[in-house]
């Protein structure tokens, strides 16, 4: 690492540390404020953010840029109407800080409670998309936290002209501008100078393919919440109604494939295998889905050999695994030894069932009656996310605004000493 990035780094870092100990106070008009006229920041630049935008898509074309990453970097009139009105939501979301719950006496005559408090300093690595600048910085900024955007770059030129509509809307609000900083440098030694900063960042959030997230997992010297992958498995008990069973399989795995939330592998238990099968898999013949199946599968349905790693296969495709499973003890040992520990769910009219599946899947999301797509920050009512965690930290699930904040004690008396 050139001490040039390593000295550019630091200075983010600490500009950033001291911004998080100003915004951790802050009011919440004061940051409803800094996110509503930064919307209207975005809402008079549009046409520099559309010129900034232009140049990285020329360079995307000029570099070989794949025509699906194309997409995702275009800031479209409807992206930027999606930007505004993402942080205008995010400015009428409740606020976490400083709440206070649990408070009881003790036979001390102390009272003891616990307060949600910033995190900090959020450093996210994200790759492509230039509107993750503003859900990260608008869900950083009403959580009380710094946060240091490292995106991709071939998005730089887009990104700092967001950050500039931004970093208005905190000058207006009185927030120092260090609150949300992108990394100007494209570098890549940028990053492992962000994620070996403990002194400056207390946690990191990567957003992008399984290399990316794997390699800050691997070096990373401050916490991470993450997940690397979403291989999410729908299970058809022996108890399903099996109209409704057809549905949620349907949209698990068909309402978008390259969600972290889709459907990879369907589990049928083998009583009603024989009846649900054929026409589940009509379905999705229909959809031009591809189809890997068990053995007993093979046996009930046209479609290829499943092997052993496609059970451990985040397929993001109009591919889909099938198996066959004794009943649910074998549905629940397959999902535990495959899965991602994303989200899982089972389809079934047994209540006893349900909540042995919920007690037993060790996943962040576990549903019942409902297809695994629904696993997202919006549908959970958290307004918006950051992202989803695997981890077993505090944060597991969708992470809204809770998920970057802490807990720490309260402790009120009235003169006790101890002993």
């Amino acid at each position: 690492m050139t001490e040039s990035v390593l000295a550019y780094m630091q200075s983010l870092g600490q500009a950033a540390r001291d911004a998080s100990r100003v915004v951790a106070q802050a009011s919440t008009a004061q940051k409803n404020a800094a996110l509503l006229a930064a919307a209207k920041a975005l809402d008079a630049a549009r046409a520099e953010l559309t010129e900034a935008n232009q140049k990285d898509l020329d360079n995307g074309r000029a570099n070989g840029l794949e025509a699906a990453l194309l997409d995702r970097l275009a800031l479209t009139p409807a992206r930027i109407d999606g930007m505004i009105e993402g942080l205008r939501q995010v400015a009428g979301l409740p606020d976490p800080v400083g709440t206070i719950r649990d408070m009881t006496y003790r036979p001390s005559g102390l009272q003891i409670g616990r307060m949600r408090v910033p995190l900090g300093v959020v450093g996210i690595i994200y790759e492509s998309r230039p509107n993750v600048t503003i859900d990260a910085a608008s869900l950083c900024l009403k959580s009380g936290n710094a946060t240091i955007l490292r995106g991709g770059s071939e998005a730089i030129h887009s990104n700092r002209a967001i950050a500039a509509c931004i970093q208005r809307g905190l000058a207006e609000a009185g927030l120092p501008a260090a609150a949300v900083q992108v990394v100007e440098t494209t570098d890549r030694a940028a990053v492992g100078a962000l994620i070996s900063m403990p002194e400056f960042v207390d946690v990191i959030v990567p957003r992008g393919g399984k290399g990316l997230i794997e390699r800050i997992s691997r070096e990373a010297r401050v916490p991470v919440i993450k997940h690397l992958d979403g291989i999410c498995h729908v299970y058809v008990s022996a108890h399903a109604d099996l109209a409704m069973a057809q549905d949620i399989a349907f949209n698990a795995k068909c309402y978008r494939y390259g969600i972290c939330g889709a459907m990879e592998t369907l589990l049928v238990d083998q009583t009603i295998a024989a009846e649900f099968l054929p026409a589940m898999a009509a379905r999705f013949a229909e959809q031009g889905v591809e189809l890997r199946g068990c053995a007993q599968t093979q046996a009930l349905i046209n479609c290829l050999a499943a092997s052993e790693e496609d059970w451990s296969t985040e397929y993001l495709a109009p591919v889909l695994s099938i198996k066959v499973v004794a009943d649910l003890p074998a549905a629940v040992a397959h999902i535990n030894h495959y899965g991602s520990h994303h989200t899982d769910a089972i389809v079934t009219e047994n209540l006893s069932q349900s909540r042995q599946f919920m007690a037993e899947v060790d996943s962040s999301s576990v549903m019942v009656n409902a297809p695994t797509c629904f696993a997202d920050g919006f549908e959970y009512g958290l307004g918006a996310e950051i992202g989803i965690s695997t981890d077993k930290i505090h944060a597991r699930g969708p992470v809204g605004l809770e998920g970057l904040t802490s807990e720490k004690y309260v402790v009120i008396g009235s003169g006790q000493t101890r002993g």
